[in-house]
C-alpha cells in the first residue's frame, strides 16, 4: 500500500492528526498570528495548520527527496494581489518550513541526505512506514481494492508471442556520417553552380545595328 493508492488530501489530514500526538512537533507561540508567506493577506484560519503543513512537507520528502528549503518555498509560494499592478509570484516563508524540517528530523521522520548533486532532507524508514500505515487505514475505510494482475496462462493452441526487443542501434557515428554526407552534397552543388560558365550573348557592333535600322531603299 502506497500513498499513490489513496487521495492525497485525506492522507495529509490523517497524517496531521497523527503528528499532533508527537511532542516534537509542537507549534511555536507565534504560529497563531503569523502569515505563511508575503503573498498571503491573513494568517491561516485552521487551528492545526502547522501540522497540516508538516504532513504535506513529509509527503513532499517522500516524493521529491532530497529536497531543501529553497525548493519547498517555491512549492508553497503564490501570487500576490498588488492592486492595479499585475500579480507577482512570491515564495513562501522559509522560517516556517525550516522549523518544520528541524522538528521532523527530531521526531525521526526525516534526515539529511544526498543523491548525486542534490542535497537536502529525505524521509526516513520510520516516516515512510507512518505514511504507509495511514494509507492502509484509509483504504480500509473507503473500501479501496487494488485489482490483482491476471495469472491465467494461455492454452497450448495459442502460444505466447515473444515480443521483439527494440534495439537502438542508431549511434552518434551514423548520425554524424549522414550530416557529413549532406554537407558534402551541398558543397558540391555550390561548386558546380560557381564553376559553370555563364552563357554569353553574341555582341553586336554599332555598325551592324545601324545597317539593320536602314530602310530597304538605302541598302
Amino acid at each position: 500500500m502506497t500513498r499513490y493508492d489513496v487521495p492525497a488530501n485525506e492522507l495529509i489530514l490523517q497524517t496531521a492528526a497523527e503528528l499532533e500526538k508527537m511532542p516534537e512537533l509542537t507549534p511555536p507561540a507565534w504560529s497563531d498570528f503569523v502569515k505563511t508567506g508575503v503573498s498571503k493577506e491573513r494568517a491561516p484560519v485552521q487551528k492545526n495548520w502547522w501540522h497540516i503543513r508538516a504532513a504535506a512537507i513529509l509527503q513532499a520528502l517522500q516524493k521529491r527527496g532530497p529536497i531543501g528549503v529553497s525548493k519547498l518555498r517555491i512549492k508553497y509560494g503564490g501570487r500576490k494581489n498588488r492592486g492595479h499592478q499585475p500579480e507577482k509570484f512570491f515564495r513562501a516563508s522559509g522560517n516556517i518550513i525550516r522549523k518544520i524540517l528541524q522538528q521532523l528530523e527530531k521526531a525521526g521522520l526525516a534526515a539529511k541526505g544526498e543523491k548525486g548533486t542534490h542535497k537536502g532532507r529525505v524521509i526516513t524508514p520510520q516516516g515512510s512506514k507512518l505514511l504507509g500505515k495511514i494509507a492502509e487505514e484509509i483504504m480500509k475505510e473507503k473500501k479501496i481494492i487494488i485489482p490483482k494482475k491476471s495469472t491465467t496462462e494461455l492454452p497450448a493452441e495459442y502460444p505466447a508471442v515473444k515480443k521483439k526487443k527494440k534495439t537502438k542501434k542508431k549511434t552518434a557515428k551514423k548520425t554524424r556520417k549522414k550530416t557529413a554526407k549532406k554537407k558534402t552534397k551541398k558543397a558540391a552543388a555550390k561548386k558546380k553552380t560557381k564553376e559553370a560558365p555563364k552563357k554569353s550573348e553574341p555582341q553586336t557592333s554599332y555598325s551592324q545595328n545601324k545597317e539593320e535600322l536602314k530602310p530597304a531603299d538605302e541598302v
